[in-house]
């Protein structure tokens, strides 16, 4: 059986029809990796939306944290850690004894008011900050 010469589909001359993986009558040539990617006609895909970086519920009570913070550190403008030699006296920031995983972010029990300096050395040294009860251990 002799086989007959056809037209391709890709580049419109007369050739050897090689495959027609894609429904399509292609030449050898046409047919390779790079000529079925350039022929190949591609379904529209739905975009996927991205996963968001926090929760519904996370966003609220973030928003509601905003606002309590801001409470909490008129109603105590001194630091309350006054590490000697690094305190800069007034608070500017809200430390979290155990955390701010679920629950724990909203429990003002569990907050200090800080200047930014004793802040960062108490998440600096774990082990100052546990024996002077600046942290609590998170996991019970």
């Amino acid at each position: 059986m002799i086989a007959k010469q056809k037209i391709c589909a890709g580049c419109n001359k007369l050739s050897y029809i090689w495959s027609s993986k894609t429904g399509r009558k292609l030449c050898k040539q046409c047919s390779s990796n790079t000529g079925v990617a350039k022929l190949s006609i591609s379904k529209p895909t739905a975009k996927s939306k991205p996963i968001p970086a926090r929760s519904q519920k996370r966003s609220k009570e973030e928003r509601l944290y905003s606002g309590k913070r801001i409470i909490f550190l008129q109603e105590k403008p001194l630091c309350e850690a006054h590490i000697s030699g690094i305190c800069t006296k007034y608070s500017t920031e809200c430390h979290h004894k155990k955390g701010r995983i679920g629950e724990d972010l909203l429990d003002e029990t569990l907050w200090l008011a800080l200047c930014h300096n004793c802040h960062e050395h108490i998440e600096n040294h774990r082990e100052f900050a546990m024996e002077k009860g600046f942290s609590i251990k998170r996991i019970n």
